[in-house]
């Protein structure tokens, strides 16, 4: 099983984010990764609409032999985490990693002041994960704001420019206004919005980026499940990306977000 793919995926582009940081830390790793571009957003949806198509993701995930479930996304993170790891980590031995509660504790490390803002999709702040993942710690002040519309603006491959400017503007406000002095990016799209928000938000705070803390996290389950690649001649790693929806603009925006290694994007088909 050592040398079989990791899964991963996301409602469309953001989890793309994940994989990157997993290719660049575990290069010897192959990556199964699949965009729910047939239902993208999962942000506006209600927490059970997601927990549904979530785990139809994961089944197909789980049927085609992967070594590990990576969830790349908060929104699907909160809506079925305690439910994926008895599914899959207990019934069938696959080990599930999640977003928040890595960056969660990247930001109790990052804090000074013991003041931590949180951005991310409205279902994600609905749901109170990064609040009940804080609430161990004592003497934190967490702001949350949804932020919808980062959302939006990455899938269609806007990184820049006035309108998304003013966007910012108005969702950071009041976390600057909070002080903080770490912010969450708890979307696995938000770290393609990097420059701008941390322009916003100044050179005094702290970004954690979900992406970067689940790899960190995949890297140290590999290791303690003993489920490492070994013996892979790196010439020879493929990865394999797949989308449910429409390709017209998932696969382009794919090579251009991740590069080269993306090649030809398939179709897959989910039950629901």
């Amino acid at each position: 099983m050592s040398n079989q793919p990791i899964g991963i995926f996301d409602s469309g582009l953001g989890g793309l984010t994940v994989a990157r940081a997993i290719i660049d830390k575990l290069p010897q790793e192959e990556i199964l990764y699949v965009g729910d571009t047939a239902n993208t957003p999962y942000g506006n949806k209600p927490i059970a609409t997601v927990r549904e198509m979530v785990l139809g993701v994961m089944d197909e995930l789980a049927s085609r032999d992967v070594k590990m479930l990576v969830i790349a996304c908060n929104t699907a993170s909160a809506a079925v985490l305690r439910d994926a790891r008895e599914r899959y980590e207990v019934d069938a031995g696959i080990p599930v990693v999640e977003v928040i509660q890595p960056a969660s504790k990247a930001a109790v490390v990052a804090t000074r002041n013991r003041r931590i803002g949180v951005i991310a999709t409205q279902a994600t702040v609905t749901s109170g994960a990064y609040k009940d993942a804080f609430a161990v710690v004592p003497d934190l002040t967490v702001v949350q704001q949804a932020c919808p519309r980062f959302v939006e603006f990455v899938e269609k491959g806007i990184t820049t420019g006035d309108e998304l400017n003013e966007v910012a503007e108005e969702y950071l406000a009041p976390i600057k206004a909070a002080q903080v002095d770490t912010l969450v990016l708890g979307c696995t799209h938000y770290p393609l919005l990097t420059g701008l928000i941390s322009q916003h938000m100044g050179d005094e705070v702290t970004l954690i980026s979900s992406s970067e803390s689940a790899a960190n996290e995949v890297y140290q389950r590999l290791v303690r499940e003993n489920i490492a690649a070994s013996g892979v001649d790196l010439g020879n790693v493929q990865h394999r990306f797949y989308g449910t929806g429409t390709l017209d603009a998932f696969a382009p925006l794919a090579r251009r977000f991740l590069g080269p290694i993306v090649g030809d994007v398939h179709q897959m088909e989910i039950s629901r």
